[in-house]
């Protein structure tokens, strides 16, 4: 019994090792792979080779500050704030469209500009989506399998938050919008028949989200035809591709990689797999999806051990969403899925994914010091 009280004594960011550890690890390896690859761009834009490792460690240090206070704050105080959450969401998202405080960005608005900051609506709509999916399928519990009850009224507001991200437009938070929606119905006991519907749904959805738009059907043929044309359609995957195979087992070296020389495009942000996967060899980027493993493995076991089913839900969420970004992230830098501007959470350059990914982080620990009796 003394034993149990000591353990529920040690704050939550200790207590959460099998978290903490390897984002502190992943998150360091992310500050020395992002000055290896982006010194060269930085040189060339700024004038200088530390411009993007500099702002990428302040983002860091707010990381682990905001992970602290994620992880110290009891997470059940969500529970009450889900609507207010949902609804920024919804705000920052619309506001991304009004003149002065949307920011263009490779030809979408995905960015909001408030006080001189800018971030990334659609990464803090995933997280949203996750707390207030936790609060209504656990509010709605005792008739999760009603079609109209805990089915129908997730998905109008997933094709709602959809409609402004489609507009920016980002057709991958939308897919990992709609896998969180979906797995965590999926958790909290909705029909399979309900979730199976949404096939129908989706297959038509996809085709003119692909088919009838230009440069999505130049992402596809590039990633089905990449070394057709490895000068223009194909350029930026072969050249991940190639960057994975010269690095061979080892690599290369850190700060040895040549692709990063302005032949790979986006090599501190989407591709810094690939700069690893050159510098690191296939023995660092194994050793990268064994730390992304730790933390999956045990963002499961939280979500498994929970106290509250709110607990639950949210710990599934939260796990969800990294599995997915993760995923999409090496398949689309290892060739296996069609280009799409993902980040790598912990490792890839860019303030909002870092602070929300470490957020999402805190609160698994917070829920992980909450265990059933």
């Amino acid at each position: 019994m003394a034993q149990n009280k000591t353990k529920k004594d040690i704050h939550p960011f200790l207590n959460e090792l099998a978290i903490l550890f390897p984002v502190a690890i992943l998150a360091g390896l992310g500050l020395i792979m992002i000055h290896s690859a982006s010194a060269s761009i930085s040189f060339s834009e700024h004038g200088t080779a530390f411009h993007y490792v500099q702002k990428q460690l302040v983002f860091c240090a707010l990381g682990f500050l905001v992970m602290f206070i994620a992880a110290s704050v009891p997470y059940k105080i969500l529970n009450p704030l889900a609507y207010i959450i949902l609804v920024s969401a919804f705000i920052f998202l619309a506001a991304v469209k009004i003149p002065g405080l949307g920011v263009k960005a490779g030809g979408a608005y995905r960015w909001l500009k408030l006080g001189g900051m800018s971030f990334q609506p659609s990464e803090f709509t995933k997280l949203a989506m996750v707390i207030f999916l936790a609060y209504s399928l656990n509010k709605k519990q005792e008739q999760i399998h009603r079609f109209f009850v805990g089915f129908f009224p997730h998905l109008i507001l997933l094709g709602l938050l959809s409609l402004l991200i489609l507009s920016q437009p980002d057709l991958g938070s939308v897919v990992i919008l709609g896998a969180i929606t979906w797995g965590m119905m999926f958790v909290a006991g909705v029909r399979l028949l309900h979730l199976a519907s949404l096939i129908p749904i989706i297959i038509p959805l996809v085709y003119f989200q692909v088919y009838k738009i230009p440069y999505r059907m130049e992402r596809l043929f590039a990633y089905l035809y990449a070394w057709d044309d490895p000068q223009d359609t194909g350029y930026q995957i072969t050249h991940s591709l190639k960057a994975f195979g010269s690095g061979g087992l080892f690599g290369k070296g850190i700060g040895l990689g040549m692709q990063k020389l302005h032949y790979l495009p986006e090599p501190h942000t989407d591709f810094i797999l690939s700069i690893i996967g050159e510098e690191l060899g296939l023995f660092g980027v194994l050793i990268i999806l064994v730390l992304y493993g730790i933390i999956l493995m045990r963002g499961a076991r939280i979500a498994k051990e929970a106290d509250t089913l709110f607990g639950t839900l949210t710990a599934a969420g939260l796990t969800i969403a990294l599995a997915l970004q993760v995923t999409i992230n090496t398949g689309v830098t290892m060739g296996l899925l069609p280009t799409k501007g993902l980040t790598l959470p912990f490792l890839s350059y860019g303030g909002t994914s870092l602070l929300i990914s470490m957020a999402g982080m805190g609160i698994l620990m917070n829920i992980g010091s909450h265990k059933k009796s």
